[in-house]
């Protein structure tokens, strides 16, 4: 018998477990006339907000331009420094540079793997306007020393919930801490769109206001610009497919956690630094990451086995050649470089089948064994 690839992700199995309600769908989108702006965008910002728990939310085109249009929202742009983290995707600090500002690094903690909030301090500057966390690989970080920060200083906080919908902290969700979240809608994350997507949500409605002008040319009334905007705006067809979703995203983040809770209980023995979990936060589980001291051989086994992996992310955003050398705080991130060599993602994704979840699980002992 054949023993079929187990994929790190697969966005394919979300259409397939709901393929009716998909087909309705887009047939209904087809079938509307509104392409861009309409009643399913509309409907899915009323419904994401209050999911999350805000006010207001507006969609964008994508992750990195919710970032982007965040900031630019609350006043932050050129010579400001942003105070954020290098072991993340490089949107973030990509964003933070395309809305005119300056990204100021700050290491992660040994656990969460997110922002430190006992460095921050130190890099704060006459500059500095705000603190972007990244809430990485599902796992908050900690939002409530970040914010005694922030208030101390008179800093606004940004945060970066591209990985982690429906994270929550003490019962709150992420996302409802600072003045403005941002979050993507990529296909594989826990709520993902068949294309891409993003949104940013907030309390206040000025700043909602703004981000309505900034996502479409500065638009109050259609064709003249009242600022300088841009053009992001998210697809009905997106909306659509995130408005099917949206109802199954807290038993699909519970279903990773059951993922995730047999990975850690059944490697718990095995030579690999397991994922920790803050008291009183509910990780979502984007990602499995595992540490190991060996993983380039590990990676080679578990290509043999047909097993997927990804490694997030194999250099930090200050050590790609686009940033070697030129961010604030670079010279100083111990933690983020110990991890770099060491991290690797296990298959994870709610329809992921219990045997294979116990066949990844077999291959990594195996693989233990004959070390």
């Amino acid at each position: 018998m054949t023993t079929l690839p187990i994929p790190l992700s697969n966005p394919k199995a979300s259409y397939l477990e709901h393929q009716e309600a998909f087909d309705q769908a887009i047939k209904k989108f087809l079938d509307s006339g509104y392409y861009i702006l309409g009643p399913e965008v509309q409907g899915f910002e009323t419904a994401f907000a209050g999911f999350v728990g805000l006010k207001h939310c507006v969609t964008v085109n994508n992750g990195t331009d919710a970032i982007v249009l965040a900031l630019r929202a609350l006043g932050i742009g050129a010579d400001d420094e942003v105070i954020t983290v290098s072991h993340t995707a490089v949107a973030t600090v990509a964003a933070i540079e395309e809305a005119g500002a300056i990204p100021v690094l700050v290491d992660v903690d040994t656990q969460s793997y997110c922002m430190d909030p006992n460095l921050i301090e130190a890099m704060i500057s006459e500059k500095t306007k705000a603190i972007l966390p990244v809430h990485l690989y599902g796992n908050p970080a900690n939002m409530p020393e970040i914010m005694k920060i922030a208030r101390k200083h008179g800093l606004l906080v940004v945060e970066d919930c591209a990985q982690a919908h429906g994270a929550r902290i003490n019962g709150q969700m992420a996302g409802t801490f600072g003045d403005a979240a941002c979050f993507s809608f990529y296909p594989t994350k826990n709520l993902g769109a068949f294309g891409d997507g993003g949104a940013v949500l907030t309390n206040d409605p000025d700043t909602a206001g703004r981000l309505r002008l900034l996502r479409q040319y500065g638009w109050k009334d259609r064709y003249v610009s009242n600022i300088v905007g841009v053009n992001t705006r998210m697809d009905e067809l997106q909306a659509a497919i995130l408005n099917i979703k949206l109802p199954f995203l807290e038993a699909d983040n519970q279903r990773r956690a059951q993922i995730a809770m047999r990975f850690c209980q059944a490697l718990q023995n095995l030579p690999f630094q397991l994922p920790n979990m803050a008291e009183n936060t509910e990780h979502v589980w984007h990602l499995y990451v595992i540490q190991s001291e060996d993983r380039d051989n590990l990676q080679r086994f578990l290509q043999e086995n047909q097993i997927g992996f990804g490694i997030h992310y194999p250099q930090a955003v200050h050590q790609q050649p686009a940033y070697l050398g030129r961010l604030r705080g670079s010279d100083n991130l111990p933690v983020t470089e110990a991890l770099i060599p060491r991290i690797l993602s296990l298959p994870m994704y709610p329809q992921l089948a219990m045997e294979d979840v116990d066949r990844v699980i077999e291959a990594l002992k195996a693989w233990a064994k004959q070390r």
